[in-house]
């Protein structure tokens, strides 16, 4: 046995775990979940709540990632461990790409698709949605597969680590396609509210950062190849000329490419570079869900008490995504608004100023993140589907071998 890991990769969550195993085999594997009353996988560490605490930390960093390109081309099928970074690597020696990226290139396959976690888009879902198969070992040590259409694949997608061990993923991929991106700063709240729609419309993935000050705050804008000119100015906010970090008075070198120069989609769709540290390191996160069409009451709805929670901000993001039928995805049957926060790393403080946010945006059928803070609480039967997850999930983990208080709670 080796020291397990003591905290999140932000140092803002202290783990429980006694012991840690590191298999190299997905045999070894097996045995372990096979003889463990109690266990979870640790990928990259980037949740910000106890989703992955438990007795026993399983990690496969020591496990082989072995991509291997489908023979039609239209998908690949790597080890659930790998990193969207290393997986995006081996794409582009192929000339392929994936459809779209979160905010950061770091963070672990299995442990994003678990959470539904999201890059940005009009006409794009989350990043599970993208996943055509997965493999998993049972809590009897069995290895089970899953594919597209068959009954239980869109319950165990987003799975929340409840259901067993993902050990390889088949994720639909596509051509390679550049990206450019520019930022466009000044934006006003009026012109945010007025043109919310044209603005998160204008490219293949857009962001609006804000800080809820006086200004909405910055577009960041990433076009495909072949898009529109880059116009100066964008419903008053003007293109910037030199680089940005998203939390503003950082170092912009951590960012991505800007200004509006073409790359490779890999390395414009994150906000953050893979050989960096993303984002600031010292925060907390939160997330928050909201049906499309009430995005613009939500944003008026936040601002109203934006005094409870501003002073905490080192970043917030509006981000869309398209709907999907994955069953615990904050996206099932509904296109979504999706509000971010990156908090300064007071917890107490956090947690008050996301109660009263909660608050706010219940009354637009908000449902947070998976992997973020939120208020502790049941809020699996907030989902229509939860009922045939419980179901799947008492077929698969009768014994609970793969749950915690924290699960127990918001599936209750």
């Amino acid at each position: 046995m080796k020291t397990p890991p003591s905290a999140n990769w932000a140092e803002s969550f202290r783990y429980g775990f006694r012991d840690c195993v590191y298999p190299t085999s997905v045999d070894a594997l097996c045995e372990t979940v096979a003889r463990s009353k109690n266990l979870k996988v640790l990928g990259s560490r980037h949740s910000f709540n106890a989703i992955a605490d438990g007795d026993l930390a399983i990690i496969l960093s020591e496990m082989p990632v072995d991509p291997v390109v489908a023979a039609d081309g239209a998908s690949v099928s790597v080890g659930g461990h790998a990193t969207y970074g290393e997986l995006a690597s081996f794409l582009n020696e192929r000339k392929l790409a994936i459809h779209n990226l979160a905010s950061l290139p770091h963070i672990s396959i299995a442990g994003a698709i678990a959470t539904a976690t999201h890059g940005s888009g009009d006409g794009n879902g989350n990043l599970a949605t993208a996943v055509s198969a997965i493999e998993f070992v049972n809590a009897d040590g069995a290895l089970s597969h899953l594919k597209r259409g068959d009954p239980d694949f869109a319950g165990a997608v987003v799975h929340l680590g409840a259901l067993g061990v993902i050990t390889r993923v088949t994720l639909d991929v596509m051509p390679e396609f550049e990206v450019a991106q520019g930022v466009y700063e000044g934006l006003s709240w009026p012109a945010l509210l007025a043109n919310f729609d044209a603005i998160m419309g204008a490219g293949y993935s857009v962001s609006v950062f804000t800080q809820w000050g006086e200004q909405a705050g910055a577009i960041w804008l990433k076009r495909n190849a072949g898009a529109d000119s880059w116009a100066e100015d964008m419903f008053g906010a003007v293109r910037s000329t030199v680089k940005r970090h998203p939390i503003i008075g950082l170092d912009p070198q951590n960012s991505t490419d800007q200004l509006q120069q073409y790359g490779r989609w890999s390395d414009r769709l994150p906000h953050f570079k893979m050989g960096f540290t993303p984002s600031n390191g010292e925060e907390i996160q939160s997330e928050y869900h909201v049906p499309r069409r009430y995005a613009g009451a939500a944003i008026e709805a936040l601002l109203g008490i934006r005094e409870r929670f501003a002073h905490l901000i080192q970043a917030s993001e509006f981000r869309t995504v398209a709907a999907d039928d994955l069953w615990l995805s904050p996206q099932y049957q509904r296109d979504t608004l999706s509000i971010h926060f990156t908090w300064v790393r007071e917890q107490a403080a956090v947690e008050e100023a996301v109660s009263h946010i909660e608050e706010v945006l219940s009354a637009f059928q908000a449902l947070p993140h998976w992997g973020k803070v939120f208020s502790l609480r049941p809020i699996g039967r907030l989902y229509p589907k939860f009922a045939e997850f419980s179901a799947l999930r008492d077929r698969l983990d009768p014994q609970r071998k793969f749950s915690n208080m924290w699960l127990e709670t918001v599936l209750a």
